[in-house]
């Protein structure tokens, strides 16, 4: 008698592979042609927990040109508005028509370099580098507060307001600009680590104030009050976008309202609330800025008088006219329809950004696309509201236009990042057809919404 036991014979299992053990499938062919197909098509709509093979090499395709057409443009515009604007103050202070408009071309050659180089590099490195991007923008901000005027490193001081940071011969950098940056990419990243939670007060409103309260609260001690409000609503958006409901954005308004009443505004401050209000009250010292904007606007009519050929003759004088102020110089200068189409552009960005985000590969894409649209577009409201009396005096650049190389650069670089999301979008029809980036049940995007739950399979196979 041998030792070695007689090979067991496999069994067939139910669905025609071989297995060892197990129930014998006593279904005929019939049944099982039946239920193949329907088990195929099953799989085939079921979307796999894990991508990360599809969500990291994805076929790229050219960038959003309509982005880069619009923003060059802007840029362009804002040079030759910087040196109409500030040539002859220039040649009379320094004796150089350049004086502005010069740091403002290399400010800009900065910016682009940086926005060709973020173009071509995928933007999901980003998220190595959020948490220490972060971490320098908040430390830059309380520098600006704890540094004396005087020193090799240095805050600059501008009409009471501590704003700019200098480090030796190196041009002042305005570290509130940096901080949009880092704030839109790190609020991106942690939105999409966090998931569905983000619906929770506890595991999701909380911890973001925790995140947005000191990047406002350091910016506002400056005092800024034009850029704290960009970085707050940025901010909201994003966390409204990524899930967070309506109940909570009101919680956080009212606790915004009962914060501002407890801290206060400046003196200053409460001025221009007045003055917006009223301006003609004090035409010669609050309203001056407001009223002064205004004229520009009505001196320039529908066609405008011309490039250079701001109205100063007549008794009008335009504070800030190259930086807060510079769209009533293109109101001015070329009347409501260019200023018409510099708004138009302005709407043009925010709908390629819109477009970008929606067809984004993945979550962090999507909101990080949504936040550097929302800052920007936010930010020219702004300022084209404080010029048109819309909006309190704030002091805020118009992106891409205004003088200040570090609110150019930071901008243009943040385009090159929504450029380079723009080269892996796919044409879909809803943002829950993204990709993960996370390990979702069902291997999909969440979908914002205040009320929504959880999302369904979808009957139509993937694109």
């Amino acid at each position: 008698m041998s030792d070695a036991l007689p090979a067991r014979r496999p069994r067939i299992g139910a669905r025609g592979g071989a297995r060892v053990g197990g129930p014998v499938d006593r279904t005929g062919p019939a049944v099982r042609e039946r239920v193949a197909p329907t088990e195929a098509s099953a799989v085939s709509r079921r979307t796999p927990a894990r991508q990360k093979a599809t969500a990291l090499n994805r076929e790229r395709h050219q960038a959003d040109y309509g982005i880069l057409v619009i923003v060059v443009a802007l840029t362009a515009v804002g040079i030759l508005m910087v040196y109409s604007s500030s040539a002859m103050k220039s040649y009379i202070a320094n004796d150089d028509t350049l004086a502005i408009v010069g740091p403002q071309i290399g400010w800009a050659a900065l910016g682009i370099v940086a926005m060709a180089g973020l173009m071509r590099v995928d933007y999901r490195y980003l998220r190595f580098v959020s948490m220490v991007g972060l971490a320098f923008a908040i430390g830059a901000l309380v520098l600006v507060l704890v540094l004396p005027v005087t020193g090799p490193v240095r805050a600059i001081s501008v009409g009471g307001s501590a704003r700019w940071l200098q480090i030796g011969p190196l041009p002042a950098v305005h570290p509130a600009e940096i901080a949009k940056l880092a704030m839109v990419v790190y609020l991106a990243h942690w939105f999409a680590k966090r998931g569905t939670r983000i619906k929770g007060f506890w595991s999701g409103t909380i911890p973001f104030l925790v995140i947005l309260a000191p990047i406002v609260a350091l910016v506002f001690k400056e005092p800024d009050l034009g850029t704290t409000m960009v970085i707050a609503l940025t901010g909201v958006t994003m966390f409204f976008l990524a899930g967070g409901r309506l109940l909570h954005l009101m919680i956080m308004g009212i606790g915004a309202l009962i914060a501002l009443v407890a801290v206060g505004l400046h003196d200053y401050q409460l001025t221009r609330i007045r003055t917006w209000l009223d301006p003609w009250s004090d035409p010669l010292r609050t309203g001056f800025h407001t009223i002064q904007g205004l004229l520009a606007l009505g001196l320039g009519g529908l066609l405008g008088a011309g490039l250079g050929e701001s109205r100063l003759a007549g008794g009008l004088f335009l504070p800030n006219a190259s930086n807060d102020y510079i769209f009533a110089i293109i109101g001015e200068e070329f009347g409501l329809i260019g200023a018409g189409i510099v708004i138009l552009l302005f709407v043009g960005l925010a709908y390629s950004g819109i477009r970008v985000s929606l067809s984004a590969p993945d979550t962090f894409g999507a909101l990080l696309a949504a936040g550097i649209t929302a800052w920007l577009c936010i930010q020219a409201f702004i300022n084209i509201g404080v010029v048109v009396a819309l909006i309190p005096v704030t002091g805020i650049t118009l992106p891409f236009i205004s003088a200040g190389g570090s609110s150019l650069t930071i901008s243009l670089a943040a385009v090159g990042i929504l450029l380079s999301i723009s080269r892996e979008t796919v044409e879909r029809g809803t943002w829950n057809d993204a990709a993960a980036d996370r390990r979702g049940r069902d291997g999909r995007a969440y979908l914002p919404g205040s009320r929504r739950g959880a999302l369904a399979s979808r009957s139509t196979e993937r694109a």
